[in-house]
């Protein structure tokens, strides 16, 4: 038995590391196959302290074969002082980092401050513009100088019945009962007319031909699209007329209403048109295409005024008392019923969740879609023979002056910067109020008022909240019971001015 060990001791041990990692014969020993003994190996590595020995670092080596070699030779290219002069030299390119800082701290404490309050400005922007949060405008709102006050910049020969502004605000349109159609300026107010073509080309571009002898010019209703390409008329003889703006030329006819065309409405970024008329129809057009789209039923009588939020939101008044919230995706709508003896007149989007109305016993109401009521009524808001004495009118008040003339106090137009917080309201009594929306549809707040005598029967509010334009004449727009024979026919401006925002970029 004494030869056996001898000859095992006399086999070398070098040639069998060699043969392992040059993957000869040694790679079919079990000693060197077996997964328990490599395993061990790495584990041993991972414990092993700087002063191993060579038979570890070999065992090392053969684990790294089986894929962690190149981790394993990067942790044995470093040693343990050069590990410490790298954590030194880190640190102190912290510590000089830190110093800099330091002599700079103030800086930089007002660059982030400027960085953070950009991008609360350009946040806040973003949501105004989407319409998730209102902008806040009434607050801003100065007092009107003395020298201020509303200036004619067109005039017609009978009393203006429609008002309309192009999405950039330096354009205008107006309408009046004689038929004639103006637009103009807002700076300037230079004005050009636009001319009627005769009945054979009205008759070529899909109109009707008329009931009478001749055919009814009188306008009711004006709307004017968001690109600006087109101008859309309705009146007394039953059609939508489609105008080019830009060569101020007629250019389509819709016909499908069996009465007067009442009111038009744009949708907001869209080329799609909505009529009302006294048919109890709501009829629903695209101008690109010129084609009819849809109808809508609903009212129980003769539509009176309209406005759009957007092509999938409008807001409609009838003589039924009723105001409808149309979703026109969904074929729905929403009804909302006038307080008791009240007749609603007009009525304007302010957002998504919230709009006004104007009644003819001279109430303002504010309406949310959460509730079938108003949330806020202002009553008397137009009180006949206002004079700089009397006393603005409280909010949610029962008592009505005496001698009310109803004509004049009638609320016949109601506007709101949309998405904003600043709307207006007209009527025949002389005056234009300018009125704030409280948050959380808490109420209306008069803001201030301004003279114009004449039957306010129409209105709108630059997009920048600067200026309001008013339509105004001697008569109501859809009647004659009242006059003011002191009054003007023609378009008047008022500017409004505001404070310039703290954190204007």
């Amino acid at each position: 038995m004494a030869p056996r060990p001898r000859k095992r001791a006399s086999r070398p041990t070098k040639p069998r590391a060699s043969s392992r990692r040059g993957g000869g014969e040694g790679e079919d020993d079990p000693f060197f196959q077996s997964e328990p003994k490599r395993r061990r190996g790495g584990r041993d590595e991972d414990i092993e302290s700087e002063d191993s020995d060579d038979d570890a670092v070999g065992f090392g080596g053969a684990v790294d074969e089986h894929g962690d070699e190149g981790a394993k030779e990067e942790d044995d290219e470093e040693t343990a002082g050069e590990k410490k002069v790298r954590m030194a030299k880190e640190l102190l390119k912290k510590l000089s980092d830190a110093a800099k800082r330091k002599d700079d701290d103030d800086d930089e404490d007002e660059d982030e401050a400027g960085g953070r309050r950009l991008a609360d400005i350009l946040q806040r922007r973003q949501l105004e513009e989407s319409g998730r949060k209102r902008r806040e405008l009434a607050a801003r709102v100065l007092p009107p100088e003395p020298t201020d006050g509303f200036k004619f910049i067109v005039k017609h020969r009978q009393p203006v019945t429609a008002v309309a502004l192009s999405n950039d605000g330096d354009q205008g349109f107006s309408a009046s009962k004689d038929g004639v159609i103006a637009h103009w300026d807002v700076e300037t107010g230079k004005s050009e007319k636009y001319l009627w073509p005769s009945e054979n080309v009205l008759i070529s571009h899909h109109a009707k031909p008329p009931l009478s002898a001749k055919r009814s010019k009188q306008i009711l209703a004006l709307a004017v699209s968001s690109d600006g390409h087109y101008l859309a008329s309705g009146g007394m003889d039953r059609h939508i007329h489609l105008w080019d703006v830009r060569s101020r030329e007629h250019i389509q006819a819709f016909s499908g209403h069996r009465g007067p065309i009442s009111c038009l409405a744009f949708g907001p970024d869209s080329s799609e048109l909505f009529s009302g008329s006294f048919d109890r129809l709501i009829m629903q057009w695209n101008a690109e295409d010129r084609t009819y789209m849809n109808c809508l039923y609903g009212h129980q009588n003769e539509i009176l005024t309209m406005d759009a939020l957007n092509k999938d939101r409008l807001l409609t008044v009838a003589r039924d008392r009723t105001m409808h919230l149309w979703k026109i995706p969904e074929e729905s709508q929403l009804v909302f019923r006038a307080p008791v003896a009240a007749s609603l007149e007009c009525c304007s989007f302010i957002d998504d969740k919230e709009f006004l109305s104007g009644s003819d016993d001279g109430s303002i109401e504010l309406w949310s879609i959460m509730r079938k009521k108003p949330t806020f009524i202002v009553r008397n808001a137009h009180p006949s023979h206002d004079s700089d004495n009397q006393e603005l009118p409280k909010e949610n008040g029962i008592h009505k002056p005496e001698n009310v003339s109803m004509a004049q106090s009638w609320v016949s137009a109601v506007a709101a910067r949309k998405g904003s917080d600043l709307a207006a309201s007209g009527a025949g009594n002389g005056l234009v109020r300018l009125w704030a929306i409280e948050p959380d549809s808490k109420g209306i707040r008069p803001l201030f008022k301004f003279k114009l005598d004449g039957f306010v029967n129409s209105l709108d509010i630059a997009k920048s909240g600067r200026f309001i334009v008013a339509g105004v004449g001697q008569e109501p727009r859809l009647g004659r019971w009242g006059r003011v024979r002191s009054a003007q026919n023609g378009v008047a401006i008022h500017p409004i001015q505001l404070k310039e925002e703290k954190d204007k970029l």
